[in-house]
């Protein structure tokens, strides 16, 4: 809760000023804090977590991935569908049960890239990856390695619906329709 850079202060502020209007004007705010954010339908712009995208996009090219974070280096991460879940769940949700007017805290899983790379093995056993850290490593490293979603969990009964196997199942199948393979 201490950011120091532009993303965190900006990320910050908006979640103070939901709080400040639920309580000030009593407004039903409510605001959810993802972790890293994996679909199929967006390419991989270069962060640290789109090597989790990049990873199935070189899988279902028949090509090598060259991942530039550790093998056992974990970052929590929700699959899209998920996320919209979410969302929609939290919309849904009485009034009643909201307690957070900052933003909810939101898990689903946390994997590293070698659990990813076995992962799509399973159903891509000719998949082969690298591994080359660079800056990203040490931005990485600064993350948690889990996120506590109770609050979400025990208001609005918040469970996300994909674990690693199935996102990556449904990946790599969404992935070849686009591709038409």
């Amino acid at each position: 809760m201490d950011p120091n850079t532009v993303y965190g202060i900006s990320k910050q502020t908006g979640e103070r000023f939901c709080e400040y209007y639920a309580h000030r004007y009593k407004m039903d705010v409510r605001s959810l804090r993802h972790p890293g954010l994996i679909g199929y339908k967006a390419l991989p712009g270069g962060g640290t977590t789109d090597y989790a995208v990049d990873i199935y996009h070189k899988a279902v090219a028949s090509q090598p991935f060259t991942c530039y974070l550790e093998a056992d280096t974990y970052m929590p991460m929700m699959y899209m569908p998920d996320a919209l879940k979410a969302t929609l769940d939290l919309m849904h949700a009485p009034a009643q049960n909201i307690t957070i007017h900052s933003s909810y805290n939101l898990a689903a899983m946390s994997f590293s890239p070698a659990e990813i790379a076995a992962s799509i093995q399973k159903l891509v056993p000719d998949f082969q990856i690298t591994y080359a850290p660079d800056f990203r490593q040490q931005i990485a490293d600064s993350w948690h390695r889990s996120i506590d979603d109770t609050p979400a969990c025990q208001d609005w009964q918040w469970q996300p619906k994909y674990d690693l196997d199935s996102m990556t199942a449904d990946m790599l199948a969404n992935l070849r329709l686009l591709k038409g393979l």
